[in-house]
């Protein structure tokens, strides 16, 4: 069953693949339906043989994949936009996600009808999730702004595929978003305000980061150098984070019958992600950590391997665009590849480094996630950090208890300043100590530098890659843990 369920899932998601570059029509992927039905009767006629079998999975999923894309595929073109491009026009539309403020704009995605228009605005007035607003100003097409990476596309996955800059706006309405939604992010906005008060500029910003995944007040100077230290997915919020939030969950709901323990966590893990921004990162890892939870439910033996690709799955199944033009989405499954593969064998391998403190199991993950995803980045960015590795090692460690202070200085600031204060102090110089390692390594002029990796030579490395774990058979080092034992390995 393992064998045919993992034949499916590689079936569906090459398909995916395949049709995200190549066009053929319907045609294309009832071909391949057609196929996949030949060696079904060719089974029964020709001798049951497995391989015929497996091929005719592999074959019906490869269609399925192809025909799931062809289904959002096309755009969502309207008449309206598409007869005014380059043109100033008025239209109404609804505040759909939460704002992104940036350093010199905030970014509103303006829903219009089954149309998705992003709007760079000013900082003023502010608007926020569920507000209707009238948008005056010229409408365009998005466009590519980078060789290696396709803006229009990326857009897409989402459905958007108009742009329109600095427009006059005014305000109609509130309260036209999902409620649910309405009720996080105004918590989440309060919940920040808490921190702001009593934890000062850049800390207050970096905290907001790790905790909710908010980086809107930490400056683009600030971010440049998270990344030259090789420490921005603490920032916006990676599935390390989110393990974490996870985790904390389930402990503090453990006094709880096991029935109502694991609902209460589960309804929190959801919770948390809608709350974030519903990145392809947070719902990579809140999937999985879900699929932990229903585990220990079920009194299962969790498979981090199996709940990966159930995870990939389930988010392509629903938008096939994420497989190749969402950066994040792959970033978040390359880094956890190499984090199940990789780690385990070097951590054999790296036994002169102390396991106090867990230290040998954070440098091993720290170095297997960033060898599988240098390639990628190469090609994507251009740019490597050099230190990275020891500045993650220095840091990491340290995040658990930043987040736990700031998240209880936070949530004791709804009930007052005076409240905060004993969480803030220990959060403050936690931070401080973060950002003086980022401000050290980013200073020096080697900390990162200019490496652009061509497409053929990045899948090269990865067949390397596959070739390496095959050899070694690290399927035989999987990590399986009951409970919630292998999430605090990620």
């Amino acid at each position: 069953m393992n064998r045919i369920f993992a034949i499916f899932l590689s079936g569906f998601i090459f398909g995916v693949f395949i049709r995200s570059f190549l066009n053929f029509g319907p045609a294309f992927a009832g071909l391949f339906l057609l196929i996949s039905v030949a060696l079904c009767l060719a089974y029964f006629f020709e001798g049951k043989k497995r391989i015929i079998i497996f091929a005719s999975i592999l074959f019906f999923s490869i269609g399925l994949g192809i025909f799931r894309y062809d289904m959002v595929a096309g755009g969502k073109e309207n008449v309206f936009f598409e007869n005014n491009i380059d043109k100033s026009v008025s239209f109404k539309g609804v505040i759909v996600d939460e704002p992104d403020q940036r350093e010199e704009y905030t970014r509103l995605i303006a829903g219009a009808g089954d149309i998705r228009v992003l709007v760079y605005a000013e900082h003023y007035p502010e608007f926020n999730y569920g507000d209707e607003v009238e948008f005056k100003g010229k409408v365009k097409r998005p466009d590519n702004f980078s060789e290696n990476f396709n803006w229009p596309l990326y857009l897409a996955k989402d459905d958007i595929f108009y742009e329109m800059f600095y427009p006059k706006t005014r305000f109609i309405s509130s309260g036209n978003g999902f409620w649910l939604k309405e009720i996080l992010f105004a918590s989440k906005r309060r919940f920040l305000e808490n921190i702001s008060r009593v934890i000062p500029s850049p800390h207050s910003a970096l905290l907001g980061g790790l905790v909710v995944g908010s980086k809107e007040a930490m400056g683009q100077d600030l971010l440049n150098d998270f990344r030259r230290a090789g420490l921005i997915h603490i920032v916006v919020l990676s599935g390390y984070n989110v393990t974490i939030v996870a985790l904390a969950m389930m402990r503090v709901f453990s006094f709880l019958p096991q029935f109502f323990g694991i609902a209460f966590g589960s309804i929190g893990i959801i919770l948390f992600a809608l709350l974030t921004g519903a990145s392809a990162t947070v719902i990579r890892a809140s999937i999985m950590a879900l699929l932990a939870v229903l585990a220990k439910t079920a009194g299962r033996i969790y498979s981090i391997t199996i709940a990966l690709f159930v995870a990939g799955f389930l988010m392509i199944l629903h938008n096939p665009r994420v497989l190749v033009f969402d950066s994040s989405f792959q970033l978040s499954f390359l880094a956890t590849v190499g984090l199940i593969y990789f780690s385990p064998v070097l951590e054999k391998r790296l036994g002169f480094i102390p396991e106090k403190w867990n230290f040998r199991e954070l440098t091993s993950a720290t170095l297997a996630t960033q060898l599988f995803v240098l390639p990628f980045l190469l090609y994507r960015v251009g740019e490597i950090s050099i230190v990275s590795l020891p500045v993650n090692l220095l840091v990491l460690i340290f995040v658990p208890m930043t987040m736990l202070f700031g998240f209880l200085a936070g949530i004791f600031g709804f009930l007052g300043v005076i409240f905060s204060f004993p969480f803030a102090w220990p959060a403050y110089f936690l931070l401080a100590y973060e950002l003086k390692i980022v401000e050290i390594a980013s200073s020096f002029h080697f900390a990162s530098i200019k490496l652009i990796l061509p497409m053929w030579i990045m899948f090269s490395v990865y067949v390397i890659y596959v070739g390496i774990i095959l050899k070694l058979h690290l399927s035989k080092h999987i990590l399986k843990a009951s409970d919630f034992d292998i999430m605090e390995d990620i």
